[in-house]
């Protein structure tokens, strides 16, 4: 693995593990113990996602989360929470986290969610129509074997977690599925009922994707149940 993530986070001995683990695994780590610096080292340094702890002296998390958003910063963030209330989770959420975990994780679990937020390079051409293991509808191009989505004819900037959404409703058009099998079979861990995390994953995947997100036309929801991919 590669790209550069910004660790924020007070407690030194939290983000050396941090930064151990994830040079370890491939990546460049920079780091940040307050929300100001943090914010700072974002603006200056652009890195491909940010780990970034709620509970900040001065300037807290999700202000940070916001004010990045505000500039048109679509990094991937990773909000850390040691707070287990659901509404702290969902509010990082719609200020435009991508993601949370809880402390405590472990090594294994924190890989895996960078791994599944950074975003993705793909290639900026999209395949012929013909090709086999894609799909298209409309004005877009599903491409399975190049694990690339393409809107008149260009890429898509996704994250892979995004891309797996599109991917597994894409692959039942038609089929109407619920939050709790999305929750398993595209996120990979319990997330102990938090469902909302859906909503609101698809809604910004609708913001790439769609010409008007109020009125969608690919990603289709179902009141009650779930979404379905349009066929």
């Amino acid at each position: 693995m590669s790209g550069t993530i910004l660790i924020v986070d007070d407690e030194k001995s939290i983000v050396d593990i941090l930064k151990f683990n994830l040079e370890q695994a491939g990546y460049a780590a920079i780091c940040a113990y307050d929300g100001a610096e943090g914010l700072k080292l974002a603006r200056e340094r652009n890195p491909d996602l940010i780990l970034l702890d709620v509970m900040l002296p001065g300037m807290d998390g999700f202000s940070v989360c916001k004010a990045l958003r505000e500039e048109g910063n679509n990094v991937p963030i990773i909000m850390i929470t040691a707070r287990e209330e659901e509404t702290d989770k969902v509010f990082g959420l719609e200020l435009g986290a991508d993601d949370y975990i809880t402390k405590p994780f472990s090594v294994r679990e924190l890989q895996a969610r960078v791994k599944t937020n950074l975003r993705r390079s793909v290639s900026e051409s999209p395949p012929a129509e013909n090709s086999e293991n894609v799909l298209k509808i409309k004005n877009l191009i599903i491409d399975f074997e190049r694990y690339g989505v393409y809107k008149d004819g260009k890429s898509l900037d996704l994250t892979q977690r995004e891309y797996d959404l599109i991917k597994y409703l894409a692959a039942r058009p038609g089929k109407v599925v619920s939050r709790g099998e999305l929750m398993t079979d595209v996120w990979q861990y319990d997330y102990y009922g938090d469902l909302r995390t859906v909503d609101v994953a698809v809604r910004r995947l609708r913001e790439k994707l769609e010409d008007n997100p109020a009125e969608p036309i690919y990603i289709i929801t179902k009141r009650g149940v779930g979404y379905y991919f349009a066929e």
